[in-house]
């Protein structure tokens, strides 16, 4: 193995996580960014992430970085970092596929002292168990002999300017002690807010996975809380204030749970487990309280709708807002797909309006059209489904001023008081 001061690096995958690390190591070392996506080179040679994680002008702060969609180009790279998405299945499984994929791809051009750091949320025991197994076959090598491992989990928050890559604490783990050591090193080149050593690999992949099930937990609770205190006609906001005023309360709110990471990264865990002979009880009910916010938010505009006598069928309503999160590019796993299929099991006609997507992406990944701009004084109900800032800036008065004289205006974000909203989670 080389020392850091000899270490070329190479990060596969250059998403939402990959390039930040990226530039940020291509500031300090010889660094490769690799992505099978000839687009997203090309891109990125031009200066643009469309991303928005990362500036024009930060981009060319990388000095030692380099782009490549060519495989061989990275023969001379002796440290590779996975960046590489982990999704689930229809059928909530995890998709080890692209993570599979990467490792054979390093199996082609591993050589003996090399070093593999995965940073791709797992459950435990994916690294030594799934992909160093791929590794070994490809390339003839053996583990933590000719080559070594470890993993540091990512821990990117997209559209947050506040918290980057490097102002985040990094989890850091090796295969060997002295591996442990060197990625620790590796990372702390580049981590003003310092890093902690896991014990091992697998310490550092629990740790990830753990991360994202609680919080997934603590908001499956408030989205219960809000469904019970809607049926006493109890303003969930107004509890949520009030009971923050104790200095240990946990100010969580209710909405829908997407993402790459809070509404995946259970089924991670609950997947090992079942694999283990225990299945998860608390977990996966968290779950699928998340996972029926959806249709439960169209059936509470549904009942709104009539209790004005506004006719459901043929109705037109703006979703507003499609990105998983609020001032934001990233579509994945953005669970506003789930009220647009609630609304067309009510045969409703919906327009989505966000600034923030390319209407390609939308149309590829989930056949949606957004419109370009809203229609004043068209929609029968509008629902606030993202809180961009854009939407903010818009007011009230002129949100309101898109729905006919008649409509439900539906805040699931809580943009606004609730005595100017029809409904709100």
């Amino acid at each position: 193995m080389r020392t850091l001061e000899q270490s070329t690096l190479a990060i596969i995958g250059l998403g939402y996580v990959g390039l930040p690390l990226a530039v940020e190591f291509g500031k300090h070392i010889p660094t490769i960014g690799f992505d099978i996506n000839k687009a997203r080179i090309n891109e990125l040679k031009s200066g643009n992430d469309h991303t928005l994680e990362t500036t024009p002008e930060e981009l060319c702060e990388a000095k030692h970085l380099q782009y490549t969609y060519q495989l061989e180009d990275l023969r001379d790279a002796n440290v590779f970092i996975v960046t590489v998405p982990t999704p689930i299945d229809e059928h909530k499984r995890p998709d080890l596929t692209p993570l599979i994929k990467a490792s054979e791809s390093i199996g082609k051009i591993i050589k003996r002292g090399d070093v593999v750091v995965y940073e791709s949320t797992v459950y435990p025991g994916a690294t030594e168990e799934d992909c160093i197994p791929v590794i070994e076959r490809v390339s003839g090598l053996t583990f933590n002999v000719d080559f070594f491992a470890g993993y540091s989990p990512e821990r990117i928050n997209p559209g947050d300017k506040e918290h980057r890559v490097t102002t985040i604490k990094k989890v850091t783990s090796g295969s060997t002690p002295e591996i442990a050591d060197f990625v620790d090193a590796l990372y702390r080149r580049i981590i003003v807010a310092g890093t902690h050593k896991a014990t091992s690999i697998k310490v550092a992949e629990a740790a990830k996975v753990i991360e994202n099930t609680q919080r997934d937990l603590n908001i499956a609770l408030i989205n219960e809380l809000a469904v019970i205190f809607n049926r006493m006609g109890i303003d969930t906001e107004a509890v949520l204030q009030a009971a923050g005023t104790k200095w240990n309360f946990l100010p969580f709110r209710p909405g829908l749970v997407g993402g790459h990471c809070i509404g995946v990264d259970p089924y991670y865990l609950t997947h090992k487990a079942q694999s283990l002979g225990y299945h998860p009880e608390v977990i996966l009910a968290g779950r699928r309280i998340n996972d029926g916010m959806g249709a439960y938010v169209v059936s509470q505009l549904v009942k709104a709708m009539v209790k004005k006598r506004i006719q459901v069928d043929g109705a037109k309503v703006l979703v507003m807002g499609l990105t998983f999160k609020e001032n934001c590019p990233d579509l994945r796993n953005t669970r506003v797909v789930d009220i647009l299929k609630e609304l067309c099991e009510y045969n409703i006609e919906a327009d989505v309006y966000d600034p923030w997507v390319s209407a390609e992406e939308a149309q590829h990944e989930y056949n949606v059209t957004p419109v370009a701009e809203p229609n004043a004084n068209h929609y029968d109900a509008v629902i606030l489904a993202v809180a961009h800032q854009q939407f903010r800036e818009l007011g009230i008065e002129g949100i309101r001023a898109l729905g006919k004289p008649v409509h439900i205006l539906y805040d699931l974000k809580y943009l606004f008081p609730s005595e100017a909203t029809d409904l709100r989670l």
